[in-house]
């Protein structure tokens, strides 16, 4: 298993070389963060444990057995194209890819359950949901990472038209909310595209500058002084699952070096796993979700203190039977906890720079 993935590895990172390469924004070199922490081969030393593995394949295998069919896949809450994306991530962060891999044949089916929901509009959403474009931001993030690795002859123009309705529904801040319309706009939602955008670009999608370049200035004029994030323009104030989406937003629109994110970077560490202000159930998992890819981004000590925490809190959490749980469901918690303990195999394409 750990050599399939070394080699997975290494396919993904040479994939995406020539497009990261030529990129908008794409990264200077500088000894800000620490490099090492990216791309690579494989896991670095104690980063993952036996047994985190043992946890992971355990919560792999739960979500395998409830994600067995489209009824079920359909049934999983609210909103189940932005759920079932977060599994097929959680699937691929593993390492298996559509009829590839230990989870293929689960990956496979939920790119086929994405698919029937695209509708001719580029909208990919759940029939019904009232606030689509939290599910379409996922879902197209999925269809990002497994372009190019899957021979269904719909995915590319599909995935294409999911990019082409993000740009047009920008709004005059220059981001994104509930609605596929070019309206208001809030954080939550606009890193949902903003993560969207970045995957596809790594793919050879094309994405327009001026998209992410207004894009970033909408994220920055967000900033609190105390480093911390504001949810709109209109509604201000901090707090850490916004935050951990407003650094890592800006880690994926390239502003790698930003004096925004290295204040932003700051406020989180003060939230670290296990304190307070990083504790709140309801936005728990979102919130070291996206906290977890901004301090791998980083690297460095934000890492090095960050990931054992969060390593240990979510062991405790886990439930016996392999799964997590929270007010959204145990799919939903379990998909994020997944890709959360899985972000150190360097498998997901979105984490390259």
């Amino acid at each position: 298993m750990y050599r399939k993935k070394l080699f997975c590895a290494a396919i993904l990172s040479a994939m995406l070389a020539a497009v990261c390469a030529s990129a908008p924004h794409a990264r200077a070199q500088s000894g800000n963060s620490d490099v090492s922490t990216m791309g690579g081969s494989g896991p670095l030393p104690d980063e993952v444990t036996p047994d985190l593995q043992h946890r992971v394949k355990k919560g792999l295998d739960w979500l395998a057995k409830n994600l067995n069919s489209e009824a079920a896949m359909s049934s999983v809450g609210v909103d189940p194209t932005a759920i079932v994306g977060l599994a097929g991530i959680a699937f691929i962060a593993d390492g298996s890819l559509p009829q590839n891999g230990p989870y293929g044949r689960e990956v496979d089916r939920i790119l086929d359950f994405i698919l029937k929901n695209c509708q001719e509009s580029g909208l990919v959403a759940s029939p019904g949901y009232p606030s689509p474009m939290y599910g379409h931001g996922f879902a197209t993030l999925f269809l990002s990472e497994v372009y190019g690795m899957s021979p269904r002859p719909d995915l590319k123009e599909r995935l294409q038209n999911a990019i082409r309705l993000i740009v047009q529904t920008q709004n005059n801040e220059g981001g994104w909310r509930y609605q596929p319309v070019p309206q208001d706009a809030d954080l939550s939602v606009t890193i949902c595209q903003v993560m969207a955008l970045r995957a596809a670009r790594n793919a050879g999608i094309k994405v327009p500058k001026r998209t992410i370049d207004r894009a970033i200035d909408y994220v920055k004029k967000l900033q609190e002084p105390d480093g911390g994030f504001a949810y709109m323009m209109n509604s201000r104030g901090s707090g850490f699952p916004r935050s951990a989406a407003g650094v890592a937003c800006l880690y994926y629109m390239g502003e790698y070096d930003a004096p925004e994110i290295k204040r932003g970077l700051k406020y989180l560490m003060q939230r670290l796993p296990g304190k307070s202000e990083n504790s709140g159930d309801y936005h728990y998992f979102y919130g070291n979700y996206y906290a977890t890819q901004a301090m791998f981004m980083s690297g460095g000590d934000s890492w090095a203190q960050y990931w054992p925490a969060i390593r240990k809190e979510l062991a405790t959490r886990q439930q016996a039977d392999g799964s997590w749980n929270d007010q959204n469901g145990q799919i939903y918690a379990t998909s994020m906890s997944l890709i959360i303990l899985q972000v150190p195999n360097r498998l997901l394409p979105i984490l390259q720079k």
